[in-house]
C-alpha cells in the first residue's frame, strides 16, 4: 500500500555544499526570468513531438535537472505570483483572488537577497496589489495589471459574470497583429531589463551583485502576436485540445468556470480554436526569444560564468484542454527551471522545473513553486529565519545529485478566486492528486495509470482506494480549517469591495508604481567630460589608448545608465 506521508529534507541535507562563488569571492548575480500562463505540458521540453518553436528553451533543458512534477500554489496570477515570492501558501498570506493585497510585512525572496547584500531589482509584471515594491529595491517598470482592489471577487453574488474576467473574444478574435497591449508592456520591459544587465556589466567588481527579475507577460492571453512569430507557424499542425468534455460531464467547478469566462454553451469553432492556439504557440516562441536575448547579453558582458538564471511562469492555461481556457484550473502542474552557475548552473519555466548540473537529471518527485524562496536563500548560503512560517523547501539537494528518496514529496494547491464558492484544495503526493471543495464532490486521481485525469477515483468501490480516499479527506480536514478560511475569504471580499465603491468616487489616485529615472545623469550630459563620460559608457571597457580592460577592472568606468 502506497504511504501518503512523506517527510521532509533533513536538516543536513539542506545544503549538500557550498554556492557557487564567483571572483574574489563575491556572490553569484541572479537572473529571473518568469513568464506568464505557460501550458508547459505542451513545450518540447516534455514533449519532442510539440510543434512550438523554443530553441533557446530547449537548449538550456538539454543541459539541466528536469523536475518534470512541480506545481503552482494557485491556478490564478496574484494569488500564484504572492506565493511563488514569499514561500507561503495563499492561505497564510491572504492571497485569495487577483485583487488581495499582499502586506508589505510578507517576507519576499526580494527581501531575502537584500538582507544578503544583493541589490534587487524587478522589470515588469508582478500583480502586486496595494504596495508596489516588496523588498525591491527598484521596480524598471510599471506593471501591465492594476494595483488596485478592482479586480476583487465577489462570492455573495456568484452567478454574476465579471465584466472585466477573460471572456471568448480572446479565442474569437484570435490571430497575428502588429501591436498590443502585451508588445508594448513587454518590448518596454526587454529594453529596461537588457539596459540594467549592460550597466551592471560595467560596475567595478566590488560592486554588489544583483537579483534583477524580468517578468514578460507573453503568452498570456488574448492570443493574438505579431506577424512574425504567427507567420512561423504557417502551414504547422496545430494540434487540438486533447481531452473534449461535454459540458453536462464537466465537474461543478469547472461548469462554474465556463460561465465566468463567458463559455457555457460557446460553441466554439474549431477554427478559432486553431487560431487561439497558433497564437499562443507564437506567443510561446516570442517568450523564448526574449530568454534568449537575454542570456545572449550575460554571454557578450561575460557574466554567464557568474549569474543564476531562473526561468519559470506564474501557472498555466488550459488551452482548451477539456473545454477550459486560461488559467490551470489546479488540472495541471506547473512549470519551474532553475539553473545556476559554477560548479553547477540553473534555469527555470511554469510548469516544470529543470535545474543545470554537471550531470543530466530527471527529478520526478513533486515540487513547487513554494520552493523558489528558500532555495534561491539557500544558492546564496543565506540563511532563512526559522521562526517566520515559510511552505517550502530548498531544491538545493537535487542539485548535488540527492535522487528524492525519503524526500518531501508534498506539493499543496489552493484558489479561492473565480469559478468556486468555497475554498478548493488540492494535495499532491506520489501518484496522487486529491482535490477537496466543501461545496463540491471530491476528486481523486493516479496520475501514473491516469494522467490526462479522466477517472475521478473518489466514487471507486476499490477498498484500497477508499483508504487513499478517506486519509487524503483527513489530513485536508486537519491541515484546513474550511470554515475558518471561508468567513476570511468573504470578509476580505466585501472589505474590499466597500472600499473600491468608495475610492471610485470623487478624486481618484492610482496605486500603480510610476517608475523613476533620473534624465539628468543618462546619455550625454554638460556636466560630465565628455571623453570620460563615453568612455564609462563602452563596453567592454578600453583605456584611453582603447586597449580592452576586464570586466570589472573599472576604476573609472561608469556604473549604471540613470545613476
Amino acid at each position: 500500500m502506497y504511504h501518503l506521508h512523506s517527510p521532509p529534507l533533513s536538516a543536513a541535507s539542506s545544503t549538500s555544499s557550498p554556492p557557487p562563488e564567483c571572483a574574489e569571492g563575491r556572490k553569484p548575480n541572479i537572473l529571473f526570468i518568469l513568464a506568464d500562463q505557460v501550458s508547459a505540458p505542451l513545450l518540447r521540453i516534455y514533449n519532442d513531438r510539440s510543434p512550438i518553436k523554443t530553441p533557446n528553451i530547449d537548449a538550456l533543458a538539454a543541459k539541466s535537472a528536469v523536475f518534470s512534477s512541480a506545481y503552482c500554489a494557485s491556478p490564478l496570477c496574484a494569488p500564484s505570483r504572492s506565493s511563488l515570492v514569499t514561500g507561503q501558501l495563499p492561505s497564510q498570506i491572504g492571497a485569495w483572488d487577483n485583487a488581495s493585497p499582499l502586506g508589505c510585512d510578507a517576507p519576499t525572496y526580494a527581501h531575502y537577497l537584500r538582507r544578503e547584500g544583493y541589490e534587487t531589482v524587478l522589470a515588469g509584471k508582478m500583480h502586486f496589489i496595494g504596495e508596489q515594491l516588496h523588498g525591491y529595491e527598484e521596480r524598471l517598470t510599471s506593471d501591465i495589471y492594476p494595483g488596485d482592489f478592482g479586480w476583487a471577487v465577489n462570492w455573495d453574488d456568484p452567478d454574476r459574470r465579471l465584466e472585466w474576467y477573460h471572456n471568448e473574444s480572446s479565442i474569437l478574435q484570435a490571430g497575428s497583429c502588429v501591436r498590443s497591449n502585451q508588445l508594448d508592456f513587454d518590448e518596454e520591459v526587454m529594453f529596461k531589463a537588457t539596459r540594467y544587465l549592460y550597466s551592471a556589466a560595467r560596475r567595478p567588481s566590488d560592486s554588489r551583485p544583483f537579483c534583477l527579475t524580468v517578468s514578460l507577460t507573453h503568452p498570456h492571453d488574448p492570443y493574438t502576436i505579431h506577424r512574425e512569430y504567427w507567420d512561423r507557424y504557417e502551414g504547422e499542425d496545430i494540434p487540438p485540445p486533447s481531452v473534449t468534455i461535454p459540458e453536462e460531464e464537466q465537474d461543478p467547478h469547472s461548469q462554474r468556470l465556463l460561465n465566468v469566462c463567458g463559455l457555457k454553451h460557446a460553441n466554439l469553432p474549431d477554427e478559432a480554436i486553431a487560431r487561439a492556439r497558433r497564437a499562443y504557440f507564437g506567443a510561446m516562441s516570442y517568450v523564448d526569444d526574449n530568454v534568449g536575448r537575454l542570456l545572449q547579453v550575460l554571454e557578450e558582458c561575460e557574466m554567464n560564468e557568474d549569474t543564476i538564471v531562473i526561468f519559470s511562469s506564474d501557472h498555466g492555461d488550459m488551452l482548451g484542454e477539456r473545454g477550459l481556457w486560461y488559467v490551470d484550473e489546479l488540472f495541471l502542474k506547473h512549470l519551474k527551471v532553475i539553473g545556476a552557475t559554477s560548479p553547477f548552473r540553473t534555469s527555470t519555466t511554469a510548469k516544470l522545473t529543470v535545474i543545470q548540473v554537471q550531470d543530466v537529471l530527471t527529478i520526478t518527485r513533486n515540487v513547487s513553486a513554494l520552493d523558489i524562496l528558500p532555495t534561491l536563500v539557500d544558492l546564496v548560503n543565506g540563511s532563512l529565519d526559522k521562526r517566520l512560517p515559510i511552505d517550502g523547501d530548498s531544491l538545493v539537494p537535487y542539485l548535488h545529485g540527492f535522487d528524492g528518496t525519503d524526500g518531501n514529496d508534498s506539493v499543496y494547491g489552493e484558489y479561492a478566486g473565480e469559478g468556486t464558492i468555497a475554498p478548493l484544495m488540492m494535495i499532491r503526493r506520489g501518484p496522487w492528486k486529491f482535490v477537496t471543495c466543501p461545496v463540491d464532490p471530491p476528486q481523486l486521481f493516479n496520475l501514473i495509470e491516469d494522467p490526462k485525469e479522466l477517472h475521478n477515483l473518489a466514487t471507486s468501490k476499490d477498498p484500497g482506494t477508499q483508504e487513499v480516499l478517506d486519509a487524503f479527506a483527513t489530513e485536508a480536514h486537519v491541515r484546513w480549517d474550511f470554515d475558518r478560511i471561508h468567513a476570511d475569504v468573504l470578509k476580505s471580499q466585501r472589505t474590499r469591495r466597500l472600499c473600491w465603491d468608495a475610492l471610485k468616487q470623487g478624486r481618484f489616485h492610482s496605486w500603480d508604481y510610476q517608475p523613476h529615472e533620473n534624465a539628468g545623469s543618462q546619455y550625454i550630459r554638460s556636466n560630465i567630460p565628455l571623453d570620460e563620460l563615453e568612455l564609462r559608457a563602452r563596453y567592454p571597457p578600453v583605456d584611453n589608448m582603447g586597449r580592452e580592460k576586464k570586466r570589472g577592472d573599472a576604476k573609472g568606468i561608469a556604473a549604471a545608465w540613470g545613476e
